[in-house]
């Protein structure tokens, strides 16, 4: 709790994640509190510092902890933002858990350490089932994200049968159409980060929000892939594994972003040649710059996304490879300027190679041997190269010539 000259004369209670958290023994990182009975003004005379333009909330002067007086909503159009805040000193403390989202989150924890739950949250942590505290979560779309979110990141929780409904219910009333790109992608990154992502893309689309925020994958569901490539047969399975294995490794955003992307051309590859998928990653790059405009995909996101659509099946064909062809592929994937980058194109293969039924640790030798080329490649000198020539047409074929040695060495090497 803050320090004493800045305790204030109405009462406080610590709210939301810091309850749940510590009640489900994890850290608990950041502590919002909720102030009842209090006006902006007392929490300025109190010297606590304004934020926010929508409600009045404020940080504590020492610990920057966020207050925010009690307060009640009211819906007044579609979308997250449609609602006129009430907050006053009459507003209870039951008043404004009772605008939460879940139970889980409605549990306020007293100064004296007492817990007040009004919406018995601490049964439902305790069952670990995740419950919408009332009707009123209808009223705003972004909690379908973020139910979704919170069961890829509490793995071990279920969604109540009811809250399924109101999400459905809401997919069906147009709300998940009033949903902004950018809080779309904030809620879609986040849960990608957690623990379980495939746990986040199956609950949009028990819901049928998945439809309406990422049609391009929802589509894979139900799409066969060759058996012998692919034991687990439905690409949509296949991606889920995929973006699973990605995060068990502790892969990046923009890996899982790419993981999760990679094979967005397998929903448009006509029926008559299934389950085959000739020029698939065509099609993925193709859909996949929509989604990233539709979106707003941040670039370090989206330019990952694009080399591992369009050059994550050529990775398997590289130990069939001529040096000269290695080198081009290196190229293609600009790896000799982005090497980070081009590390990153094989975590996301590898999580694709991986992502598959029985084949969870299946060697990557392509993926080895294009390390090692690049390596090979980055050898030379290119600058000393490069000054043994004036035109630039010649300094580009003999840094080339150069560096193709260094591979065609490496794979004499590797043949002894």
């Amino acid at each position: 709790m803050p320090a004493d000259r800045f305790n204030l004369s109405a009462q406080t209670y610590c709210v939301g994640g810091a309850v749940r958290d510590e009640l489900l023994g994890l850290p608990v990182k950041d502590r919002d509190f909720v102030v009842v009975g209090s006006t902006p003004e007392q929490m300025l005379d109190a010297g606590y510092k304004p934020v926010g333009k929508d409600f009045p909330v404020f940080l504590h002067p020492d610990t920057r902890e966020e207050y925010a007086l009690a307060r009640t909503e009211r819906k007044t159009a579609k979308g997250y933002k449609g609602f006129v805040v009430h907050a006053a000193p009459d507003v209870t403390l039951e008043q404004d858990l009772s605008r939460r989202d879940f139970t889980m989150n409605a549990i306020a924890k007293a100064k004296d350490g007492a817990l007040i739950d009004p919406f018995h949250g601490q049964v439902d942590i305790q069952s670990r089932v995740l419950r919408h505290v009332s009707d009123a979560f209808i009223e705003d779309p972004v909690r379908i994200l973020r139910a979704a979110r919170f069961l890829a990141r509490f793995t071990d929780f279920t969604l109540a049968p009811e809250t399924l409904d109101l999400m459905r219910q809401m997919v069906a009333d147009g709300e998940v159409d009033a949903l902004v790109p950018e809080r779309v992608w904030q809620e879609l990154a986040r849960g990608l980060m957690e623990a379980k992502p495939s746990r986040m893309f199956e609950t949009l689309r028990a819901c049928g929000a998945l439809q309406k925020i990422l049609p391009e994958l929802n589509a894979l569901w139900g799409v066969p892939q060759p058996p012998q490539h692919h034991p687990e047969i439905d690409t949509g399975v296949h991606v889920m594994m995929v973006i699973d294995y990605a995060a068990s490794q502790n892969f990046t955003l923009p890996v899982r972003f790419a993981a999760l992307t990679h094979d967005l051309g397998k929903g448009t590859t006509p029926k008559d040649i299934l389950p085959r998928h000739i020029g698939h990653e065509a099609r993925s790059v193709d859909l996949l710059k929509g989604v990233c405009k539709r979106l707003r995909i941040p670039n370090d996101c989206r330019e990952l996304a694009h080399i591992v659509a369009k050059f994550h099946g050529k990775l398997h064909q590289v130990g069939k490879m001529r040096a000269d062809t290695l080198l081009e592929f290196l190229i293609d994937l600009d790896a000799i300027r982005q090497p980070e980058r081009f590390e990153e194109f094989l975590m996301a293969c590898e999580a694709d190679s991986r992502g598959r039924t029985g084949l969870e640790n299946c060697p990557q030798p392509d993926a080895e041997l294009t390390r090692l080329a690049l390596k090979a490649a980055l050898t030379v000198d290119a600058g000393a190269v490069a000054c043994r020539f004036s035109e630039p047409e010649k300094i580009k074929q003999a840094v080339f010539v150069a560096r193709l040695d260094a591979i065609k060495h490496l794979v004499f090497s590797l043949q002894i």
